[in-house]
């Protein structure tokens, strides 16, 4: 059992909903790469933000907060409890902490620098940002295009440098928040990962990112089972060395995973297997 069908069984007991924290999740050209639930399962519980964004939207984690704030005013008229699922820690943490405001780029701003990552390569971004914040370049994952450009964005939007506008002060919620995460044994954990991909293959990825070759300078698709589908349809690698590259990198990714979510005491960890466990958690602190 993984954590969608978790999910699912939680949010079936609590008669309640489950909002998506998964920002690979959001578009709907992107399905069988990031492993959406399937029709049967998004059919047992109502979910939220899976395949709402097109490829080409501008998004980023301050619109999720303010959406996700604004739609748990609602549920939480109808439902006790709400489940938030995921995924991407960043996004998590924006619904549970904040985030800081900062203000949304030009348009021309944002095409420039896309242009420039496009053209001269994510070297040229870094070059950039370590120029105009030395302070953020030293903390932030340099091999991220998406926080370079965003921290790029800030700096010429602003003036100032990135990391002095970053307050980090949690912002307060009028709701309890219970966090849960869930563990298994490395082998196993990378057991699961490689059948995944294996499956991912079988319902037809390839295909899917035959059909996205055109925007693959999008943002969006520069992720884990799509750069390295482009790279075995540009011929520079064969398909099973994609496919094990998949793997590599999705097992780096949740190795990521792992490290931000451990670097807070507030999560219980359980066991997939643990669903009465987790429950009964739920259920105590609820009281």
């Amino acid at each position: 059992m993984g954590k969608t069908d978790v999910a699912i069984q939680l949010a079936l007991h609590f008669k309640t909903e489950i909002i998506s924290a998964d920002s690979r999740q959001f578009y709907r050209e992107m399905s069988v790469g990031t492993a959406k639930p399937d029709t049967q399962q998004l059919g047992k519980v109502k979910h939220h933000f899976i395949g709402q964004l097109s490829i080409h939207d501008y998004y980023n984690v301050s619109k999720f907060e303010n959406e996700v704030l604004e739609l748990l005013k609602e549920l939480f008229e109808k439902h006790n409890v709400v489940f938030l699922v995921g995924g991407s820690g960043l996004y998590i943490d924006a619904v549970c902490n904040g985030i800081d405001d900062f203000p949304d780029p030009a348009p021309e701003l944002r095409s420039y620098l896309k242009g420039i990552l496009l053209d001269e390569g994510i070297s040229k971004l870094q070059e950039m940002l370590l120029s105009l914040d030395p302070e953020y370049f030293a903390t932030v994952d340099v091999n991220n295009p998406n926080r370079l450009l965003r921290a790029l964005e800030v700096c010429h939007t602003t003036g100032k440098k990135f990391s002095e506008q970053r307050l980090n002060n949690s912002k307060n919620r009028n709701f309890q928040i219970i966090k849960i995460g869930l563990k298994l044994p490395r082998p196993e954990l990378f057991n699961r990962i490689g059948q995944r991909v294996d499956n991912m293959i079988d319902n037809g990825l390839v295909k899917e990112v035959e059909g996205l070759l055109l925007f693959r300078h999008l943002n969006a698709l520069n992720t884990v089972g799509y750069k390295e589908i482009f790279e075995f349809l540009d011929e520079n690698t064969s398909l099973q060395q994609a496919i094990e590259n998949i793997k590599t990198n999705t097992r780096r990714y949740a190795k990521r995973q792992l490290t931000w979510f451990n670097r807070t005491s507030e999560y219980k960890w359980f066991e997939p297997s643990q669903l009465n466990e987790i429950t009964n958690h739920i259920t105590m602190i609820c009281r």
